[in-house]
């Protein structure tokens, strides 16, 4: 069989377990692309089955290619600064973005960085606006230790070298209480969350 039919036969079989792989149509291709390169490339007599070396070879790719996006979030993630995240929970559209991965991305932020009082200060005041008077009154903490708090969560936020821990619980509760703060201007929702997190003794 020459190599044009041997594309055209196993094409469409590599394209679907690329496609299983990577739940993406367009990376699925540039994979399977990829791999008929790299095998056109090689001598064919050193393979003893087509099909299973394409079928290996595309798996393996597929593979490298995850490795290399959660590496790629893993530092994009690192260099976000407070300020920065601030601003990326305020021009949320709850109603455009993929939940599973944009807010629970930022959450998984402020779970790895900081501790729950941390937390909670820094989401109800940078990003819900709430002033120190609220703060105090909401957290039952006086407004200097919530000062000494978002001064810190911030210093944490920018600090580089601490690594995220992507094998971290979900956060489902608290993903679905800052949704319905921002989607149904709801923030007693995520003040209680915070409080449930501040008061657990897994903390």
């Amino acid at each position: 069989m020459d190599q044009a039919a041997t594309i055209s036969l196993y094409q469409p079989m590599l394209h679907n377990i690329a496609c299983r792989i990577l739940k993406c149509r367009e990376d699925a291709e540039d994979i399977v692309q990829e791999t008929f390169a790299k095998w056109l490339a090689i001598d064919h007599e050193k393979i003893d089955n087509t099909k299973a070396y394409l079928i290996r070879a595309v798996t393996n790719n597929c593979l490298k290619h995850i490795e290399t996006i959660r590496k790629k979030k893993e530092e994009c993630l690192e260099a976000i600064h407070s300020s920065e995240l601030a601003h990326w929970f305020r021009e949320i559209n709850i109603n455009s973005i993929d939940i599973d991965t944009n807010v629970k991305a930022a959450i998984r932020v402020l779970q790895t960085k900081l501790q729950p009082l941390e937390r909670a200060v820094f989401l109800l005041k940078d990003v819900f606006d709430f002033d120190y008077d609220t703060l105090q009154k909401t957290l039952d903490k006086n407004k200097d230790h919530c000062r000494q708090l978002l001064c810190r969560a911030r210093k944490k936020l920018a600090d580089e070298t601490s690594r995220i821990q992507f094998d971290l619980p979900s956060g489902s509760a608290l993903i679905e209480s800052f949704k319905k703060a921002c989607d149904m201007d709801n923030v007693t929702v995520l003040v209680n969350e915070l409080k449930k997190d501040i008061s657990s003794p897994s903390k």
